[in-house]
C-alpha cells in the first residue's frame, strides 16, 4: 500500500472502493439525510472535512502513537474535528444545522472515517493521507447528492429547494420546479425509498463495472490477433 499512486487513491475513493456504493459504510446518515440535495450536500461536505482533517492528523502523529492505544486516539481526533465542524455549522449555517440535527455529531461513529484512519492514514505520509480523505469524502458526497437529487425530484418534483440554507439569501432563486402542480411521491421521501434509490445506484455501478470488464479482454485481444 505504501507505493499506491494518487491516481489509484482517487479511483478508489470515487469508484472502486466508494464508501457509499462499495464499502456500504455510513448508511445511517446516507439514507436518513438524503431527502434533498441541500441536506445531502451539507452532510457530505461536513463528512469530507472530517475525513481530510482526521486523516492528516493521524498521519502526522502515526509514529508517536502506540499500537495498543491507536483506536481510542483516532476516535478522540475524529470527535474533536467533528465538534469543531458542528460549532462552525451552528454559527454560520444555523438553519441547516437544525435540519441535520443529530446526524452531525453522529459523523464521529461513521465507520468509513475510523476505517480510513486505521487502514490508510496511519500507514501513509501526509500528502497521500490528505488525498485519500479528500477522495473518499467527495466520493461519499457524490453518492449523497445523487440520492438527494433522485429523492427530491421524485418526492417533491423540485431540485435545490432551500438552497439559501447553504448558499445564502441570493440562492433562493436556485430552486428548480421540475413538475408543475406535482403532488409528490411519499415513498421516495421515506426510508424504504432511500433503500430503493441506493439499490438502484449500486445496480447501475455494477452494470457499468460488468461492461468495463467485458471490454478489457476484447481490447487486450486486439494486439494478439494483429500479431498473428
Amino acid at each position: 500500500m505504501s507505493d499506491i499512486s494518487y491516481r489509484e487513491i482517487n479511483a478508489n475513493g470515487f469508484w472502486h472502493n466508494n464508501p457509499g456504493l462499495v464499502q456500504l459504510l455510513g448508511l445511517c446518515p446516507l439514507l436518513a439525510i438524503s431527502g434533498t440535495v441541500v441536506n445531502a450536500l451539507g452532510l457530505g461536505l461536513a463528512t469530507t472535512l472530517t475525513l481530510v482533517a482526521s486523516n492528516v492528523t493521524v498521519s502526522l502523529i502515526r509514529h508517536w502513537v502506540r499500537p495498543e492505544i491507536r483506536i481510542p486516539v483516532f476516535v478522540l481526533i475524529i470527535a474533536s474535528v467533528v465538534t469543531a465542524i458542528e460549532l462552525a455549522m451552528n454559527a454560520f449555517f444555523h438553519e441547516l444545522y437544525l435540519i441535520l440535527g443529530i446526524f452531525i455529531p453522529l459523523i464521529v461513529t461513521n465507520c468509513a472515517i475510523i476505517g480510513r484512519a486505521e487502514a490508510f492514514a496511519s500507514k501513509q505520509p501526509i500528502p497521500k493521507a490528505l488525498a485519500d480523505g479528500l477522495a473518499m469524502g467527495l466520493g461519499f458526497t457524490c453518492v449523497l447528492v445523487a440520492l438527494g437529487a433522485f429523492r427530491e425530484a421524485v418526492g417533491h418534483g423540485t431540485l435545490l429547494a432551500d438552497a439559501h440554507l447553504m448558499f445564502g439569501e441570493a440562492a433562493r432563486g436556485f430552486s428548480l420546479t421540475l413538475f408543475e402542480e406535482y403532488r409528490g411521491f411519499l415513498l421516495a421521501l421515506l426510508p424504504p425509498g432511500a433503500f430503493i434509490a441506493l439499490g438502484l445506484l449500486i445496480a447501475l455501478k455494477n452494470i457499468i463495472d460488468a461492461r468495463l470488464q467485458k471490454r478489457q479482454p476484447a481490447q487486450a485481444a486486439v494486439p494478439v490477433e494483429a500479431a498473428g
